[in-house]
């Protein structure tokens, strides 16, 4: 089971590694423009230097045709490292792709996944990871539940080192149903996290917990200070 944080802010990244059993870390353009014109190589390799090479760095190829993702790929791992997993949606073009780099040893995430077909092309092309889009999925009337099952089926079936890192989600039960499904790994936002540690009754069980110890061993007193 993985976690990574679908996010290029530094902060988030920071904050939450302390937090989560942090796995890894995803990006896309549509990320990358919430942090504004930044300059973009090095705050990739920022990103790298918080999380350390133990933990996976995705990024994103922005061309539209095959020649030029590679190119984009070779770029990213020139100027990043050649860890870095290169995220190609999975078109006609991108599966292109994707095949060429796997021939190459480069480690991919093949992404903006809706169906079962592209993911089925995308498991036999090699693709390290394979991202369904969940709530995408759902808002086109598509079963995001029985395509991550049926995905995770087909990783077992041809003994696939493939593994499916979910993404796109709007709460919390998304995410508990794509690990459900068979997903190895989800890629959740900030505002999912803080969703999960918003709910009142985990605050009102540590403020409980608390006015029974200080009941007994004195207001302010720790383990610690006994």
């Amino acid at each position: 089971m993985e976690f990574l944080l679908d996010t290029a802010n530094i902060d988030e990244i920071k904050k939450y590694k302390e937090i989560v059993p942090l796995a890894g870390v995803t990006s896309n353009p549509s990320i990358i423009k919430k942090e504004g014109k930044i300059d973009f190589f090095s705050h990739m390799r920022q990103i790298r230097e918080v999380i350390g090479r133990h933990r996976t760095l995705h990024v994103q190829v922005t061309a539209g045709d095959a020649t030029g993702m590679i190119h984009d790929a070779e770029t990213i791992r020139e100027k990043v490292d050649s860890d870095v997993f290169i995220k190609v949606p999975v078109s006609e073009e991108g599966l292109k792709a994707i095949n060429i780099l796997k021939s190459k040893g480069v480690n991919v995430t093949a992404t903006a996944i809706y169906t079962k077909f592209q993911a089925y092309l995308a498991i036999a092309a090699g693709a390290d990871y394979i991202a369904p889009y969940y709530n995408r999925m759902e808002n086109l009337n598509i079963d995001s539940k029985q395509v991550i099952t049926e995905i995770a089926a087909a990783i077992s079936r041809n003994n696939s080192q493939s593994k499916i890192v979910a993404a796109s989600f709007k709460n919390v039960a998304q995410v508990n149903t794509a690990f459900e499904a068979g997903a190895q790994a989800v890629t959740i936002s900030a505002d999912i996290l803080d969703q999960a540690f918003a709910m009142p009754s985990i605050e009102k069980a540590m403020a409980d917990f608390t006015t029974d110890w200080e009941s007994v061993y004195g207001t302010g007193q720790t383990i610690n200070q006994l």
